[in-house]
């Protein structure tokens, strides 16, 4: 186990994008049973080789900036995905609305007639029905 240490002195070693990208070298290869294209499973192999590249590289700067970018894009990813969830299980007893001067989803109780909702991010005022 100490040559492996040595080896990897100096590298920069695994992360969540190298993580991915095995993930999604698995999904292809998986496909590729199915879908019997010749030309999958050589793409299949490209996340690999790339993770591979990934983790013995030395520019560790470079890499974590790549990482930081896809932490930023799967944060989003997972946050939509999440507040859809959410959304769908509170939908009975709550209505969304988005502001219209910045977007922001604000939840207001069903049921209620027309009220008068204030945004907390921009706090413009709008009417809607609930």
């Amino acid at each position: 186990m100490n040559w492996l240490r040595k080896v990897m002195y100096g590298r920069y070693g695994s992360d969540g994008l190298g993580f991915a990208l095995i993930i999604i070298s698995i999904a292809l290869s998986v496909i590729t049973m199915f879908i019997p294209v010749p030309f999958i499973g050589l793409v299949s192999l490209v996340p690999l080789l790339f993770c591979i590249y990934r983790m013995f590289s030395r520019n560790i700067s470079r890499r974590q900036q790549e990482n930081y970018k896809f932490q930023r894009f799967w944060y989003k990813v997972k946050g939509f995905f999440t507040g859809f969830k959410t959304r769908a299980a509170q939908r009975k007893l709550y209505r969304f609305y988005a502001c219209p001067n910045c977007g922001q989803k604000v939840r207001v109780p069903r049921g209620k007639g027309n009220i008068s909702i204030k945004c907390p991010k921009c706090s413009t005022k709008f009417s809607k029905k609930t």
